[in-house]
């Protein structure tokens, strides 16, 4: 399977998550940085994930500039899904999370979301991850690969 796990990362905690989720998937798996990653890396992927902290009920900026860059020509047809990290506070719940708006940007670009947009739980706005998370997301990933590979 050739995937692609495109991320950004704030405290560290997202990445740690992307890269879990990338360690889970065997074959040509690549984990990138949103603004390491060029429109050229999804040409003929099995599978995109895409995932960013929730940054006031979105994805964070460099995120926002990864998804803006990324043409409808590129996505079109990609097999795609989103994760988040979160806190379970009642504002975020008001605000809502990054991953389902990752999803509805890529969806109208053409890509086939194959997963509901995932969260991954943080304990307090700079982290740590809640314990079992990383291994929360590799089982995550894993589901996907059997399901769409």
């Amino acid at each position: 399977m050739k995937a692609l796990v495109v991320y950004d990362s704030v405290y560290g905690n997202t990445e740690k998550i992307a890269k879990s989720i990338g360690g889970a998937i065997t074959g040509d798996v690549k984990v990138l940085r949103a603004r390491e990653a060029s429109p050229f890396e999804l040409k003929s992927l099995d599978l995109l994930i895409v995932g960013s902290p929730t940054y006031g009920g979105r994805p964070t900026p460099p995120m926002k500039d990864f998804l803006n860059g990324a043409s409808q020509a590129a996505i079109n047809g990609v097999k795609v899904a989103t994760f988040d990290t979160r806190m379970t506070t009642r504002a975020v719940k008001i605000f809502g999370y990054a991953a389902g708006r990752i999803a509805g940007n890529l969806k109208k670009k053409g890509a086939i979301i194959v997963a509901s947009p995932e969260g991954f739980f943080v304990t307090g706005s700079e982290g740590p991850l809640k314990e079992g998370e990383l291994e929360r997301a590799a089982g995550w990933a894993k589901e996907i690969v059997e399901r769409e590979g």
